[in-house]
Parts: C-alpha cells; structure tokens; sequence
C-alpha cells in the first residue's frame, strides 16, 4: 500500500480544479476513494441532554477523511469509557468532499523516458477532505451537566491530534 504524503501539502483551502473538457465523461474527477468516516452520529441519539460542548475551528484548513476518522473513534471511545454510551450524544457536523489528488512525478534514472512531468499533471485521487472555514461548528457533544468536564477533555484530545486550532463553547439548552 502507498504511503500517505503528509498534510502540509493539502493544508491550504483551494477551490476544486475539475476539467473542462469537450466530452462530458471527461469533465469530472474519476475514480475518488470511499470516505473513510461513516459513522457521524454516536451516543444516545434519542435522550434530550441540558448541555452543548462544541468545537468551533479558529483557522481554515482541509481535514482529511483518515484524521476525521481517526479523532472520532477517541472521542467517542473516551466519551463512553468515562461516562457510558447512554449519557452523551457526539455529532460529527463535516463531511469530506473534496478530492484530494496526487501527480506522481517518477524519478531515478530512466524516468525522463515515461515521466510526463507537468505536461499532465491534474493528478490522481489519493483521498478526501473537509474543508473547515474560521468560525465553523467541527463536532460537538450533548451531555448532562455532571459530565461537562469530560467532554471538554474529549474535545481538547482532537485539538491536539489534529491541526485545528480552535475553542470549545458550551451551551446550556
């Protein structure tokens, strides 16, 4: 398996580059991997919970799929350790919709030979993100007021493992 570039090179929000073509079938981007995160609700669904702990990003950046994926499963596995599946409700508000490409350029001797260079270079999909504006509502937690201080903890474990750098609000309902 290909290994991952790193997340500068897609840190930077860019308007998606799609091409323009003659040929309708050729306008579009083909081939997008599946999303990784498919699960965006978890925790009680249906109880009504008297506080909201949000994380609202400070800066804008893509977040992508594996990340997403990645700081889901912590949050919601902290979540029901410390204080159960029933007593929290955690939404995932992003989806990752754009596509992510790669132009792999070969190197080492003989490449001049089949490496296109940037004479071709709207790239391959290697994944996908979320593109995260300032001021947006990332994922939040309903809870009950006994368990604020754990969800604050939960959230604060995904500003440190991802390259958001926001706040958490809490709100009473």
């Amino acid at each position: 398996m290909a290994k991952l570039r790193k997340a500068v090179c897609y840190r930077k929000l860019k308007m998606p580059y799609t091409r323009k073509s003659k040929k309708r079938e050729k306008s579009y981007v083909r081939g997008a991997p599946y999303s990784k995160i498919t699960i965006f609700d978890m925790g009680n669904k249906r109880a009504k919970f008297t506080h909201r702990v949000s994380l609202v990003s400070k800066n804008e950046f893509n977040f992508r799929h594996n990340a997403l994926e990645s700081t889901r499963i912590s949050v919601n596995k902290k979540l029901a350790k410390k204080i159960g599946d029933t007593n929290f409700f955690f939404k995932v508000n992003v989806y990752p919709h754009h596509v992510l490409r790669e132009n792999a350029t070969a190197s080492g001797a003989g490449a001049d030979r089949f490496s296109s260079g940037m004479a071709h270079s709207f790239g391959k999909p290697v994944g996908l993100a979320a593109q995260i504006r300032r001021g947006q509502e990332v994922m939040y937690v309903e809870t009950d007021e006994k368990n604020i201080s754990f969800a604050k903890d939960a959230l604060k474990q995904v500003m440190c493992k991802s390259p958001i750098k926001g706040q958490i609000e809490i709100v009473k309902r």
